[in-house]
């Protein structure tokens, strides 16, 4: 068994470090743009009176950096060739994710609104394999040149993790004699509202409560009648773009779903696995970042006459959090390696529990190990001049979104105790 880092990929992270230190650091530290990764950056980033959320100068930012991304041809490499991409494979994009975390805090990669130099592209790839040919040209290109930016609306006030007992229900009504549905409902955390010209609106259209089948991901403007942002939750990480919305009587024509009607709970299960196996790289990442803060004080920090990293007290912590990362590493990237050799059916057949695995050790890590960089680093760890507690914050709550820890482990001990049947894969090509 060779776990050897391709060299196409070690040399493809020095092209990035390069990028990063060329024009992305000048632009993180021209016109005090440090205040948004500084001990200022909570308020820099948050309209406080704006119901709390991202100031525009932040998002502006953002867009900057996103375009540099572009132009240097790094912002699409998980995208096939065909949308401008580098045909990324899920180990690159998780050894990628790894790296751009484990740099700290930076303008290069904040995964508060999912921010990278190296883009992750889910709703290009479910057009793609859903969408009809009039919704491909209109919404891959809209998404990919920023004119276009569609949220995903699933979750709901009292229906979170088991998503075929959503209340929201649509109904088929012909207006000024064209067919379409209405739709009529709540939704809660729907991210990215507050800047989407579209909505993912999953209703049900048929069946009952439970069912799988009959659920329809409809693209709803957010500009239809009848659509109303009624609040912005704020979280434990401000800024916040995670509003509750409500859906009265907005009707929208019968073509305008994606998927089929009856059939739109395969969207929200399509890129599940592949945000998670990244996800969880991107915690490891930023918890290996912690590790190595705390290693570096507890070797220059000398109270009583001694550096610190002479108390076992201080040394096993460290050791433990420094053996789990590596353990959890080989776990991510072989699982990686194992999902580009087969289809994505097949990864939710055959890898999903590992997947689940990944993601919720990763994200316990990062938490765990922000926490003991806090601890070793004292009343510094505690403030915010130091980052641990905005990596504490932010990454909390990877272990309720993207599937929480319980649900994840419920896939796992379903396969484990053999409640769901998993078959050995056929040998295929990657997809």
């Amino acid at each position: 068994m060779d776990f050897t880092i391709p060299k196409e990929l070690t040399a493809y992270l020095k092209e990035l470090d390069d990028f990063i230190e060329r024009e992305i650091k000048p632009l993180e530290n021209a016109d005090d743009n440090i205040r948004f990764f500084d001990h200022r950056r909570e308020h820099a980033r948050t309209d406080w009176d704006n119901q709390g959320l991202p100031r525009h100068e932040w998002e502006a930012l953002l867009g900057r950096m996103r375009k540099l991304a572009d132009k240097a041809g790094h912002l699409r490499y998980a995208l096939p060739k065909e949308f401008g991409g580098k045909d990324g494979t899920n180990l690159g994009m998780a050894v990628i994710r790894e790296h751009l975390a484990a740099k700290g805090l930076g303008l290069h990669n904040d995964l508060q609104n999912e921010s990278s130099i190296v883009g992750n592209f889910p709703t290009v790839l479910m057009f793609r394999d859903f969408g009809t040919p009039e919704q491909k040209a209109r919404y891959i290109t809209g998404s990919l040149d920023g004119s276009i930016r569609v949220a995903f609306g699933l979750t709901e006030p009292d229906h979170g993790s088991d998503a075929t007992w959503m209340e929201t229900r649509a109904v088929p009504e012909t207006r000024d004699g064209v067919r379409g549905y209405r739709i009529d409902g709540m939704k809660m955390w729907n991210t990215g509202v507050h800047v989407a010209t579209h909505d993912f609106v999953f209703a049900r259209t048929s069946g009952k409560d439970g069912d799988a089948l009959g659920i329809t991901c409809f693209i709803v403007p957010m500009d239809a009648p009848g659509v109303v942002i009624e609040e912005y939750l704020w979280t434990f990480n401000m800024p916040t773009d995670h509003p509750r919305i409500s859906f009265t009587n907005v009707w929208v024509p019968e073509e305008d779903n994606l998927g089929g009607i009856d059939h739109g709970l395969q969207l929200a299960q399509h890129f599940v696995h592949e945000n998670r196996i990244r996800q969880a790289a991107s915690s490891l990442g930023a918890a290996q970042f912690c590790i190595n803060e705390s290693v570096k004080y507890a070797n220059e920090r000398k109270p009583f006459g001694k550096p610190l990293a002479a108390n076992q007290a201080i040394q096993f912590p460290l050791v433990e959090a420094h053996t789990e990362a590596e353990m959890i590493r080989t776990l991510i990237q072989k699982t990686a390696w194992q999902m580009d050799q087969m289809s994505k059916p097949d990864v939710a057949r055959y890898l999903s529990d590992k997947v689940s695995m990944c993601n919720y050790r990763a994200n316990r890590l990062c938490c765990n190990t922000a926490d003991l960089a806090m601890q070793i680093h004292g009343g510094m760890g505690y403030s915010r001049h130091k980052p641990f507690e905005h990596i504490y914050r932010h990454h909390r709550r990877y272990r309720i979104t993207e599937g929480s820890e319980e649900i994840q482990m419920r896939k796992i001990g379903g396969v484990l105790l053999g409640y769901i049947q998993k078959q050995k894969p056929a040998q295929k090509a990657a997809e």
